[in-house]
């Protein structure tokens, strides 16, 4: 009996394992996936009711495909550029040194790290442009995931709540509803965050003169897009003006329009007001969210700026859980009664 339980608990070991493997460099597309479906469920319920879910989940999905195809083509181009030109203005740059009037030394120095740091910048380029089909295969997951999500949203929920233990059920429905309500508190925070972001990015355009009425709309537009993706962000569209200002020996405005845009877009935006929308959104403390985002990102990079709040929150409610758990078992403190005097005699 003891040699069958640890064959079938070293094959449950096995299989976990090797499950993970498989799953594990898919992790952030399916969580982004799940988290997008989420942010889409309203609309998808809506629509199920005229057209049924899976065909709804099909139109949303299809929605999904158009527009982020469209976001992607425009981040490849400009990734290109951007590369293009920083590896040009890095060969420019240590040419223009080499032909100063510098110690022998110091141009042998220079002559050696530029020897070691183009070929590594030229090489690091290269390797981001050949991993375009695991990019590709990225988003067919998230895809799939949020097709699937969407459209059996009800079986997954009836599945997690069959799922709770009987004993401490309502311990998992309080986890569920303050991961629900955190998770909530996120997603309407980076919406109306990043439509606001967009805003004022158009007026920033306008504000500083760098371009018409049209062409700032469409900056306020890829903010709002590139905002909801993490490491492009809004700081993209700010630093591309104030890239065209210094080009054009405009640095007042090139300052003015940065500065404009990391106080105002990004990235200040991004951690001290978004923290302050969740926390009062989900009822939380401004500093947990601060620090479940910051600490999220630094552990898990870009989806835990989604996870590290929710973690914490989490175990805001375990601890809870945790102290009702022993002031109940905690015998009384409160000292005994002394025993009854006497009662007086009658007589007396």
């Amino acid at each position: 009996m003891r040699a069958e339980l640890i064959a079938w608990t070293a094959a449950v070991l096995i299989i976990t394992y090797l499950a993970w493997e498989t799953v594990s460099p898919l992790i952030t597309p399916i969580f982004f996936g799940i988290v997008l479906a989420y942010a889409a469920y309203p609309i998808h319920r809506r629509l199920s009711g005229r057209m049924g879910r899976k065909k709804s989940a099909v139109a949303l999905t299809v929605g999904t495909v158009g527009l982020g195809g469209a976001v992607t083509f425009e981040l490849l181009m400009i990734s290109v550029k951007v590369a293009s030109s920083f590896y040009d203005s890095i060969v420019e740059f240590f040419d223009w040194l080499m032909s100063q009037p510098l110690p022998p030394e110091v141009l042998a120095f220079l002559e050696r790290f530029s020897d070691q740091l183009i070929p590594r910048i030229s090489e690091y380029i290269s390797h981001e442009t050949l991993s375009l089909p695991l990019y590709i295969l990225q988003l067919l997951v998230f895809l799939l995931t949020f097709y699937h999500s969407l459209a059996y949203a009800e079986e997954i929920s009836k599945q997690i709540h069959l799922s709770l233990p009987r004993k401490n059920r309502e311990l998992g429905e309080r986890i569920l509803e303050s991961l629900n309500k955190t998770l909530g508190a996120l997603v309407r925070a980076w919406l109306v965050l990043n439509v606001i972001k967009g805003i004022l990015m158009t007026f920033g355009f306008l504000l500083f003169g760098v371009s018409d009425l049209y062409t700032a709309i469409v900056a306020g537009f890829l903010t709002f897009i590139f905002s909801f993706v993490p490491l492009f962000e809004g700081w993209m569209i700010w630093l591309i003006a104030a890239a065209y200002f210094a080009k054009k020996a405009m640095y007042l405005h090139a300052i003015g329009i940065a500065i404009y845009g990391f106080f105002l877009v990004s990235p200040m935006p991004d951690y001290t007001i978004r923290p302050m929308m969740v926390a009062k959104d989900a009822n939380l403390d401004e500093t947990l969210v601060f620090i479940g985002m910051i600490g999220g990102t630094w552990a898990m990079g870009v989806k835990g700026l989604i996870i590290g709040p929710i973690v914490l929150n989490l175990l805001l409610v375990l601890l809870k859980e945790w102290k009702r758990v022993i002031s109940g078992r905690e015998p009384s403190r409160r000292p005994s009664p002394s025993p009854p005097k006497p009662a007086p005699h009658p007589g007396v």
